[in-house]
């Protein structure tokens, strides 16, 4: 959420901010409930302070035996109580509104983000490994898992409809194998503290993090109001929320490999084949809590721990920050990275790392006391993906294909595989 005092000072900068978002200009609106708001407790104020001086008076008006003046002064209170009745109600009114106004506003760019539209417009800032060499046919992942006889879509559809998929024998301990390698590099290598959060959430995580109330229609609820995680971001993210953290033992950073759930309301028509675009899907999430200094050093950190997991399964990618029209609603900066798919012979995203500022900490109510004078201040939030299990399965099919149909194994696998090398189809 974006601090009100700041668009107070900064309305021009608010509307400049939004628009290159694609959202319309709201801060005069913002301004005038904040006006309304702050009259009426100043209003309340006065007459709270007025009821007390007349309640004196009242009572050396008994003590004098002055009924007559007594009797006014209680008038008087009793006026005052009916009018501050009708300014509270006000006060909340224009309270709400304006809270309500806020919590569905997008996180502002910072300077350096490239003003655009949709993914066209994102820049890109490098490109590291190869492409495959080898000269057979290119195959996209779900015809090589069928052929495998190891990805089925017609069993998951009949279990649970469109957007699953059943994963079997090698296929699926590679799905295993991939995240239990994901894990072990970030807590091992990257300092990353492993978590094992709940799957289910209550309405205040997901608006701590920011996909309540615009996008409910992406999640899934249940029956008894919580929400299945989109991602591991909600929990952990939350894990300081309504905290107030000691500056000395920031940077905290934390990891988790959970199933994630999303509804993939927006998307109909998009990625219908395949495992691209799924309702559930595995996802290693890296979230870090920082101070307010060191928030943008520790995007290109968590950037950099994202990267080292494709380095080390040989997949040749690129880097992109995204426009500001591409960014999610909590983002200050995003830099996806999209993986190599010689099936589509195109990039997909694998990963997207964004810093939030202190947008998400403002609607958790997560703060730190600062290492220097001790002041309260809200923490800044980091979240990416460490990776994306799923979509790193499908890369690995396609950038490692044989000519014989067979897939070879990233030798950094291969111990989490059993000792396979190779997977083959089923006999």
């Amino acid at each position: 959420m974006l601090d009100i005092k700041w668009i107070r000072e900064n309305p021009e900068a608010l509307d400049q901010g939004l628009n290159s978002r694609g959202v319309e200009a709201v801060a005069g609106n913002i301004v005038a409930l904040d006006e309304r708001r702050r009259t009426a407790l100043q209003a309340l104020q006065d007459m709270q302070s007025r009821r007390n001086t007349v309640s004196r008076q009242i009572g050396r008006a008994m003590a004098d035996k002055d009924q007559a003046r007594a009797d006014a002064l209680k008038s008087e209170v009793a006026d005052l109580k009916n009018r501050m009745s009708a300014l509270e109600e006000e006060s909340r009114a224009a309270d709400t509104a304006l809270s309500d106004l806020l919590s569905t506003l997008p996180n502002l760019p910072l300077a350096d983000i490239p003003v655009g539209q949709d993914e066209a417009d994102n820049r890109e800032e490098r490109m590291v490994g190869a492409r495959p060499g080898w000269n057979h046919a290119a195959r996209e992942h779900y015809q090589i898992g069928e052929a495998l006889g190891l990805m089925d879509f017609d069993s998951a559809a009949k279990i649970a409809g469109a957007r699953f998929t059943v994963l079997k024998g090698p296929l699926a301990r590679l799905e295993r194998a991939l995240g239990q390698f994901m894990l072990d590099m970030h807590t091992g290598e990257h300092g990353y503290t492993e978590v094992s959060p709940p799957l289910l959430v209550r309405d205040e995580t997901v608006f701590g993090t920011g996909q309540l109330p615009k996008f409910s229609e992406d999640l899934f609820q249940t029956t008894d109001g919580r929400w299945l995680i989109p991602t591991a971001e909600a929990p952990l993210a939350n894990l300081v929320r309504e905290t107030i953290v000691d500056g000395e033992s920031l940077p905290l950073r934390f990891c988790a490999l959970t199933p994630c759930f999303r509804s993939e309301a927006g998307s109909a028509g998009r990625d219908t084949r395949g495992m691209l675009r799924q309702h559930q899907f595995m996802k290693c999430e890296l979230v870090s809590v920082t101070d307010a200094e060191t928030s943008l050093e520790e995007l290109e950190r968590m950037t950099a721990d994202a990267e080292m997991i494709l380095k080390r399964l040989g997949l040749h990618y690129r880097v992109v920050t995204l426009c500001t029209g591409d960014m999610g609603f909590s983002a200050r900066k995003t830099y996806d990275i999209e993986v190599w798919l010689p099936g589509q012979a195109t990039y997909r995203e694998i990963s997207s790392c964004s810093v939030c500022g202190d947008f998400q900490a403002r609607r958790m109510n997560a703060r730190y006391r600062d290492k220097a004078d001790r002041a309260l201040r809200f923490v800044h939030t980091l979240n990416g993906s460490g990776v994306a299990v799923g979509r790193a399965l499908i890369a690995i099919l396609e950038n490692y294909l044989n000519e014989d149909g067979s897939v070879s194994l990233p030798d950094v696998l291969v111990p989490y595989m059993g000792g396979l090398t190779r997977i083959e189809r089923a006999a």
